[in-house]
């Protein structure tokens, strides 16, 4: 992705302004898939094909995660370790959701797609955040 791509998506040619809005907008995507799994377990659970036990756990973790990486993202200039850390958790999250779909979970076709579409966009949140940070470090220097 050019830096014109990445600011234009960013909005901003500020780094420390790109990374803010990333780690936002991964915060409220999270946060209220979190929620929605909280709410509606049962009902989702029959759709995706998977257990509302499994979402019920799921939508705790992806809650509190949410609510911390919206924490971060309020900082004016969030350090660098637990942006890493956000980045490390998503790019797991991405590879665990692809793992769990091959060798552990048997979803409804409608779960397989979501469990996918999922681990893309927490991929491309990891992406989107890895440059930002990146960028901010190189005007650092």
């Amino acid at each position: 992705m050019s830096a014109t791509q990445f600011t234009a998506l960013a909005r901003t040619s500020d780094p420390h302004t790109a990374l803010r809005r990333f780690l936002a907008l991964d915060a409220v995507v999270t946060g209220a898939n979190g929620l929605a799994y909280l709410a509606a377990s049962e009902p989702l659970g029959r759709f995706l094909g998977v257990g509302s036990g499994l979402l019920l756990a799921l939508g705790v973790v992806l809650a509190v995660y949410g609510a911390a990486v919206g924490l971060l993202a309020f900082r004016a200039r969030p350090a660098a370790l637990p942006v890493r850390a956000v980045i490390e958790t998503n790019v797991t999250w991405t590879v665990l959701s692809c793992v769990a779909l091959a060798v552990w979970l048997s979803p409804s076709a409608a779960g397989a797609v979501w469990t996918l579409l999922q681990a893309l966009v927490v991929a491309a949140f990891a992406a989107l955040q890895y440059m930002a940070l990146k960028a901010r470090q190189d005007t650092s220097d």
